[in-house]
């Protein structure tokens, strides 16, 4: 059971730490404004962040399947509904900030993505 729980939440976690990363790396170097100040994103720069999560979304799912001490897919579906619920919470967490394309496509893309990594492993 324990890994189990491991192969998702390492799945998870390889997401999670590439994209923070990631983010900080692109707002060290000017491309990116500061946290702070979520509205000066504009299109180009959501549609940039949309593509590298999205890669990283599908590495975090064939990370899973790897991990995954039987039955592979079967931790991708956990992966896929906890991903979409998460998705979905942060959508609605971040609805006041505006573009909301990015939000939307962030949870309805989530769960695809993570299918598709577990289907690369398999």
């Amino acid at each position: 059971m324990l890994k189990s729980i491991w192969a998702v939440v390492a799945g998870f976690l390889a997401v999670v730490v590439l994209s923070v990363v990631t983010d900080t790396l692109l707002e060290k170097f000017g491309v990116f404004p500061p946290v702070t100040n979520p509205g000066a994103y504009v299109t180009w720069m959501l549609a940039l962040a949309l593509v590298y999560r999205s890669l990283y979304t599908i590495l975090g799912g064939y990370v899973t399947a790897a991990l995954a001490p039987m039955n592979p897919m079967k931790h991708i579906y956990v992966s896929m509904v906890l991903g979409a619920i998460g998705g979905v919470g942060g959508a609605v967490a971040g609805w006041h900030l505006g573009n909301h394309w990015y939000p939307v496509a962030l949870a309805v893309s989530g769960p695809v993505f993570v299918w598709v990594g577990g289907k690369l492993k398999k």
